[in-house]
């Protein structure tokens, strides 16, 4: 049986092509950084000094109405940012990503 083929972590088949902005809740401090790409659990965030691997916080993206997200950093790249998973906080934000990603390009 043939193993199967590796899979480039930074090539994800369900990426979409996207620049918006992330407000970030980051202890008495509020970030707002630039994200680019976006998939149905991931983003890009685009902020240098990036936060550390693990670091876990609220975040809004900026949509109309925002999107209120819980959010774990999984990759951090030195000069260009973080990628990180998130979880909608409530079913509305869940719809209104899914609404979002199905009219944006793959990347």
């Amino acid at each position: 049986m043939t193993p199967p083929p590796e899979v480039n972590p930074s090539t994800r088949p369900d990426r979409r092509k996207f620049r918006g902005v992330l407000e970030i809740e980051w202890g008495s401090s509020m970030l707002s950084a630039p994200v680019q790409d976006i998939g149905p659990r991931g983003l890009f965030v685009v902020l240098v000094p990036p936060l550390w691997l693990g670091a876990t916080f609220s975040g809004r993206l900026m949509l109309d109405p925002p999107v209120r997200l819980n959010c774990t950093v999984r990759r951090v790249e030195p000069g260009k940012g973080f990628a990180v998973t998130f979880a909608p906080s409530d079913k509305d934000g869940e719809v209104q990503l899914s609404k979002l990603l199905a009219t944006l390009p793959p990347v």
